[in-house]
């Protein structure tokens, strides 16, 4: 149960039986951390993801996107930094729109490669986004979240969920900003 407490918000899934499971916050997954057996997030080390069966996979079927010009090559193109107004960011995102048009939802192919953007110009992958309009979307019974229009990317109201498999998140695998990403990198070579 504690590998599911990544979510920011507490949620009631049905599982495969159709009954209904609780994610819990992640408030009291830290209070259950705090108290609870130290194994409770076994796998983690600095900069990598949680050990969550979802980031996993994630991590697996998607590891040619450490190269971002695999990205490119493959039709990604980049946005800039985005950055929350409460600290932290998502990164630059290298998104796909033929993937986002298709309306499909498929672990190989996120509709976002999300990297950090380095002090020496590269980048490093954190993340990615699925990102459909066709809703309500879940990917391994992880509900994507809605983002209404108008929104700042410019889209149609969608559904997200972003997987924090390369870098770990401290608000949780599947928030949209991570307080420990950045934009200065960005920001300082545009300057």
């Amino acid at each position: 149960m504690l590998r599911h407490t990544e979510d920011q918000t507490a949620r009631l899934l049905p599982d495969r039986a159709g009954s209904i499971r609780i994610v819990v916050s992640a408030a009291l997954a830290s209070l259950l951390l705090l108290v609870g057996p130290a194994s409770a997030h076994s796998g983690t080390h600095a900069g990598v993801a949680a050990d969550n069966p979802l980031a996993n996979k994630v991590r697996e079927v998607n590891a040619r996107f450490a190269d971002v010009n695999v990205a490119t090559a493959e039709g990604y193109a980049p946005i800039p930094c985005v950055s929350g107004i409460e600290g932290g960011a998502m990164g630059i995102h290298y998104v796909n729109g033929a993937l986002i048009e298709d309306g499909l939802v498929d672990i190989g192919k996120p509709e976002a490669v999300m990297y950090e953007p380095q002090p020496d110009g590269s980048m490093q992958l954190v993340a990615v986004e699925y990102i459909t309009t066709k809703g309500p979307a879940n990917l391994d019974g992880h509900l994507f979240s809605f983002t209404g229009s108008p929104n700042r990317y410019g889209l149609p109201p969608f559904y997200e969920l972003h997987v924090w498999a390369w870098r770990a998140n401290p608000t949780g695998t599947f928030a949209d900003m991570n307080p420990d990403v950045s934009c200065d990198a960005a920001v300082a070579a545009s300057k």
